[in-house]
């Protein structure tokens, strides 16, 4: 039998159990930095290029969440890392209300500056980078406050645009695309019919042989429409849902029947979802801490951790 006290004594231990989590969840877990690694072997790959990429996606400057220091403690562990490359995938800027200073481009364009690799540093924006800037929205194109930010530091970005590298002598191609979201007033809308910035087919268009392609898409939703002659996608803007519950993040829709959230999925091609650095909407992370994500294609490199 239920009684009285064992119904108090049910909804206490729940109370309890829900300040905990949302402690943790806010004080605790947006705090940390790990890295995640992968070793994806898409078939469009050549077996014996290896290539290590370390990602960093979702940064959203901004104190007390996201400092400079911290910031500086990310380009560290990224540089050591040892990468060949470093990839950005946007949402530079805060994604939060509940900050104490929103900190200027360029700071924390000056800081991602020190981010060093043999191949490069490589970008693309995101929503956020576009959404708070009132120009371009006005404008309806850009480019964003972010974008001349990181290019003043040396940071080359991409908007559906493509560059060829080569590593020992074989090539390869970085593509980047622009923001599928970045234009949200409804007026744009109207004009257009579409919200977004990007362009998979002129980007991919400016691939001039028949090398591979690793794609840049801050939005991962593009995906499914992304061709098999894609080797890698990479993306971030999900967050991991930033509440990740036993490997599902109910706040990440379905797109196409498929929860694009965080994580490896084969589909056409590989793609990489980064469950980011930063926080969006609210300071809060539940099951998906913070994350540099490395990638390693090719045959040598580290298991999947």
């Amino acid at each position: 039998m239920i009684t009285r006290r064992h119904l108090i004594r049910s909804f206490g231990g729940l109370s309890a159990l829900g300040f905990s989590t949302a402690a943790y969840g806010v004080g605790i877990e947006p705090h940390r930095l790990g890295v995640t690694r992968y070793h994806p072997t898409p078939r469009q790959w050549p077996a014996d290029l290896p290539l290590k990429i370390a990602v960093i996606a979702d940064v959203h400057a901004c104190d007390p969440w996201m400092s400079l220091e911290r910031i500086e403690a990310i380009v560290d562990r990224a540089n050591g890392l040892n990468a060949d490359l470093v990839v950005l995938l946007g949402d530079y800027v805060a994604g939060l209300h509940q900050v104490t200073r929103i900190i200027p481009a360029k700071e924390w364009a000056r800081v991602l500056a020190g981010l060093k690799a043999p191949l490069g540093v490589h970008a693309v924006m995101g929503n956020h980078d576009y959404w708070v800037d009132t120009a371009v929205q006005q404008a309806g194109h850009g480019p964003t406050v972010a974008h001349r930010a990181l290019e003043a530091a040396g940071i080359p970005v991409y908007e559906n645009d493509a560059v060829r590298l080569t590593k020992d002598g074989r090539p390869f191609w970085i593509a980047g695309l622009g923001d599928q979201l970045a234009f949200l007033p409804a007026r744009r809308f109207r004009s257009t019919g579409r919200f977004g910035a990007d362009d998979l087919t002129a980007t991919l268009a400016k691939v001039t042989d028949d090398a591979p392609i690793i794609l840049l898409a801050h939005e991962p939703n593009i995906a499914p429409r992304v061709p098999a002659r894609v080797a890698l996608q990479l993306s971030g803007h999900t967050h991991g849902g930033q509440v990740r519950l036993l490997g599902w993040s109910p706040a990440v829709p379905r797109q196409h029947g498929l929860r694009l959230a965080y994580g490896h999925v084969r589909l056409k091609c590989d793609v990489i979802i980064s469950g980011g650095l930063g926080c969006s909407f609210m300071p809060l992370r539940v099951g998906v801490p913070p994350e540099i994500v490395e990638v390693t294609l090719g045959r040598t490199g580290p298991a999947v951790a």
